[in-house]
């Protein structure tokens, strides 16, 4: 079938499900409304500013690349991966440090050979880091780690400001699954065809 044609028959169908030209300009503004990864990576890096600026911790990352990591690990990247996408492979413990203190807990987190609460008890009974890692059979920077983990999860310090990192990200998803509904229906065509329409008409 001639691509004209087909282009033709679906924006006719199009037309005829919507049966209102009302809907055009919001089915516009839907198809053209996706935020891509750079604009979330903007507001997400404005938030890291000011966590970094508040002195809440320190990392060798600046706000963008957090932002960065934030997102990369939203895909389901490794820290490996994350730090690849940085530019340097050697800053994924730098990234695992900071991804923990912004509470992106992976399982593998919280993998420990022991039972926090054992860890408490301890830390309270007044031992030294090298005599708790000796007695839990672990080694000092392993301890180190474990402790970060922990701290950090009952740390609420940085609460609101990962609310909206979180809402920031679920927005783009959302934006994202809106978009999928529409150009996933077969219509995608048509409606592209209605926009060019719509400029010409304007």
């Amino acid at each position: 079938m001639p691509a004209d044609k087909r282009k033709k028959e679906l924006l006719d169908l199009f037309q005829d499900l919507t049966s209102k030209t009302e809907i055009v300009e919001p089915m516009k503004k839907i198809h053209g409304s996706l935020r891509d990864r750079d604009a979330v990576g903007r507001e997400i890096a404005l938030i890291m500013r000011e966590i970094l600026d508040q002195g809440f911790f320190q990392t060798k990352l600046s706000p963008r690349q957090l932002a960065t990591l934030v997102i990369a690990f939203n895909e389901g990247k490794n820290d490996t991966e994350i730090a690849r996408e940085l530019g340097n492979e050697k800053l994924a413990k730098t990234v695992a440090r900071a991804r923990v203190r912004i509470k992106l807990f992976r399982d593998s987190d919280f993998d420990m050979p022991f039972e926090r609460s054992e860890l408490t008890d301890l830390v309270d009974s007044g031992k030294t880091m090298n005599e708790i890692s000796q007695t839990l059979g672990i080694s000092s920077s392993s301890l180190r780690e474990y402790r970060h983990v922990i701290a950090m999860d009952e740390d609420a310090t940085l609460d609101p400001y990962l609310e909206r990192i979180k809402d920031v990200i679920e927005d783009r998803d959302l934006s994202e699954q809106m978009t999928r509904g529409v150009t996933n229906d077969g219509l995608a065509e048509a409606i592209d065809v209605t926009e060019a329409e719509m400029i010409d008409i304007t």
